[in-house]
């Protein structure tokens, strides 16, 4: 059987790991399929698949995007063309929302006397170009000497909800499977047991994207119970989605970690990529 893990960041996002470091995390953890899938960006793509060749690897191009609707809802993509002129347009405005959405948050702190120059925002990306992650603004933070750990000042100020919270330049996730399904890949829904919804509004949501080009929804995840597996994997089913699983890996070690939990690809996801 083939052993995969679908959702795995890197440096490129918000992750701290290398491209070889997944590659090495991915061979300890006996997958023969991987897919890096960094928030807003394929920059790792070119790194990742020639590391993977040299070690026997099969690896999908993919990216994570991170949406937002009345809630945060996170769209996987993959085997997208990221030199497509759909993908292109997309990156730049991506690059672009990301520069806007720090100078907001960096003002709503301001406003509450937490001064973190965007500078040293800056300097936390591992990778010049690519979009500045709000938890870049959490290390920043905690380096100027607010809070504790990254973690814990994202949970108090920045999460949804929070005062210094800011979706400027998200799109929704209706323009994310829209700009997956242009750019040649196919979408999945990210970690639904995270979507802050009713069951049965979150039902109509993914019934509704599926609509507009939807084909996956990661039912094995990291963060599911057995239960929440459970029923995801029923409503693939219902809903004739392919079901897509992985770790959500940032780091070499914490709770999620590349291979886990373990995930074995139906035809459909095999087909698919």
């Amino acid at each position: 059987m083939i052993r995969a893990d679908m959702h795995i960041h890197t440096y490129y996002s918000d992750g701290t790991q290398s491209p070889a470091d997944v590659v090495e995390g991915a061979l300890a953890a006996g997958l023969n399929l991987f897919a890096v899938t960094d928030h807003d960006t394929m920059g790792a793509s070119d790194e990742v698949k020639n590391l993977a060749k040299e070690a026997g690897l099969r690896t999908v191009d993919g990216i994570e995007i991170s949406a937002y609707g009345d809630v945060k809802v996170h769209i996987l993509g993959y085997c997208l063309d990221k030199e497509c002129a759909a993908f292109k347009r997309y990156y730049k405005e991506a690059v672009e929302g990301s520069f806007a959405r720090c100078e907001d948050t960096l003002a709503k702190l301001k406003a509450r006397g937490i001064v973190i120059p965007v500078e040293k925002v800056l300097a936390e990306r591992t990778v010049d170009g690519t979009p500045v992650h709000s938890m870049f603004i959490c290390r920043a933070a905690v380096k100027c000497g607010y809070g504790q750990s990254a973690g814990k000042f994202y949970l108090e100020n920045l999460v949804d909800g929070k005062f210094a919270h800011s979706r400027v330049g998200r799109l929704t996730p209706e323009e994310a499977v829209k700009t997956i399904t242009e750019c040649g890949g196919w979408a999945s829904v990210a970690h639904p047991g995270r979507i802050n919804l009713q069951r049965e509004v979150k039902e109509k949501l993914i019934l509704s994207l599926r609509g507009l080009g939807l084909r996956g929804i990661e039912a094995v995840y990291s963060g599911h119970t057995e239960g929440e597996t459970v029923y995801y994997k029923e409503l693939a089913e219902r809903f004739n989605l392919i079901v897509t699983g992985g770790s959500d890996a940032h780091f070499k070690e914490g709770p999620r970690t590349i291979g886990t939990p373990e995930f074995y690809p139906d035809e459909a996801l095999l087909s698919a990529i």
